[in-house]
Order: C-alpha cells, then sequence, then structure tokens
C-alpha cells in the first residue's frame, strides 16, 4: 500500500522537528514522490548528511511502503 502525503511530511516533521516539508505526487500513484525538505539543522552539512537525515527521518521506509522519493533539502537562506 502506498504512503500518503501527510504521512510522509509528519514523518519527516518528527525527525526534523523545524523542517519545512512540500511533497509532491510526481505521476498520481501515490508511489512517486518528490519532497523539498528546508531545515536549521542542515547548516553545514553535505547534500548526502541532509538526505541521510530526511531517509532516518522516514525509518527505513524507503525502498519498501515509499517506492522512490527525489529529494530536494537545503538550509533556511539568512
Amino acid at each position: 500500500m502506498p504512503m500518503q502525503a501527510q504521512d510522509i511530511i509528519s514523518l519527516i516533521k518528527e525527525g526534523i522537528p523545524d523542517a519545512e516539508v512540500e511533497i509532491q505526487d510526481l505521476a498520481g500513484d501515490g508511489d512517486h514522490y518528490a519532497a523539498t525538505v528546508i531545515s536549521a539543522a542542515f547548516t553545514g552539512k553535505s547534500k548526502i548528511q541532509q538526505h541521510q537525515m530526511v531517509y532516518g527521518a522516514l525509518g527505513g521506509r524507503m525502498g519498501g511502503v515509499l517506492h522512490a522519493l527525489k529529494l530536494t533539502t537545503m538550509a533556511p537562506k539568512p
């Protein structure tokens, strides 16, 4: 069963409390999403580290109930 966009947002915000999260369903099938995540916690971290933080917040659901997630991550602009 595919994940709902709101569930993805909730999981990311639980793991990264200050995150601003925007989700887009890319294929309309509830299985292929794009997420933009903005968080001060990303400051000074590489893109790989930022993505690892998001994947960690998703608790191992990537590749399982969450088939595909295109990530855009960034720290807020000063």
